[in-house]
């Protein structure tokens, strides 16, 4: 039932928002150069590497790494990339991700290939068997503030709490975190 609710919304938010995804991607490409979107290397299931989609917000000399570890990321963002991250439009781009099945809406983050501590911890707890998702437990739960063992914490909460409605409650309340714009620190 999960992966049937991911297709179907993620195909329906895709035609939807085919026009403001267009925009964005125009707005990019006009305000910095290099391509709108950047493709990340991100852990999926059972620690595999998928390419996962975002709209580009750093210029294309930031360091691949996590935002939360690089020493002044408002030096690498894009004359849009603050705005786009605020708001979260630059995960729009992963419903392609959600489509093939990389992703789903909910699950824990992808780790960013590098991420070993994060990638170590959810494989040790089974976390990493799970699809990853736009957004989760840890995201709702305070997002780029939780240091990473609480991150995992969260993870295996869902984990073993997992069902279709903890998931629509899930996207419930991350809509109005993003709203809020609660828990985005860059």
């Amino acid at each position: 039932m999960k992966r049937i609710f991911d297709i179907l919304l993620s195909l329906f938010l895709l035609c939807f928002l085919s026009i403001p995804l267009i925009l964005i991607a125009l707005i990019i490409k006009i305000s910095s150069p290099g391509p709108a979107l950047y493709w990340s290397n991100r852990v999926g299931v059972n620690n595999t590497i998928f390419k996962m989609p975002k709209y580009r917000t750093m210029t294309l000399d930031a360091p691949e790494v996590a935002t939360h570890l690089m020493k002044d990321p408002d030096l690498y963002l894009t004359v849009v990339g603050s705005l786009l991250r605020k708001f979260s439009l630059d995960e729009l781009p992963q419903l392609w991700s959600i489509l093939k099945g990389d992703m789903s809406f909910v699950g824990p983050r992808p780790a960013l290939y590098n991420q070993d501590d994060l990638i170590k911890l959810r494989s040790e707890k089974g976390i990493s068997q799970l699809t990853p998702g736009v957004t989760g437990w840890a995201q709702i739960n305070g997002r780029d503030d939780l240091p990473i063992p609480v991150k995992v914490l969260y993870d295996e909460h869902y984990m073993h709490h997992q069902s279709f409605l903890f998931d629509i409650m899930i996207i419930w309340k991350t809509l109005f975190k993003v709203i809020k714009k609660e828990g985005v620190t860059h």
